[in-house]
């Protein structure tokens, strides 16, 4: 199983990102996708998840409205659309999933909120 973000990067208070991930060494199509996040010394927090076909999303309370978690199945990728960003959501984010009882991790996109 390998995931590798993308679409990082420094942005302003109120702006947009669209972080991506691309999947590879299991059957995409049948596992649902996560996001999380982890701030400088703090833990890492579960940011949103998406099934397997795309049908059902979920998300933390605090993004709701503002981030948007898709699934593109045909290529592997999964995406999270971030809008009206603040300076709480500077964090690393990772793409995740749960593949035979392990969770597995990519490496991560820094996005910076800030002035």
């Amino acid at each position: 199983v390998q995931l590798v973000e993308s679409g990082g990067g420094l942005v302003q208070p109120g702006g947009s990102l669209r972080l991506s991930c691309v999947a590879s060494g299991f059957t995409f199509s049948s596992y649902g996708m996560s996001w999380y996040r982890q701030a400088a010394g703090k833990e890492r927090e579960w940011v949103a998840a998406i099934t397997n076909a795309g049908s059902s999303t979920n998300y933390l309370d605090s993004v709701k409205g503002r981030f948007t978690i898709s699934k593109d199945n045909a290529k592997n990728m999964v995406y999270l659309q971030m809008n009206s960003l603040t300076v709480e959501d500077t964090a690393v984010y990772f793409c995740s999933t749960n593949y035979y009882l392990n969770r597995y991790w990519g490496q991560g996109t820094q996005v910076t909120v800030s002035t």
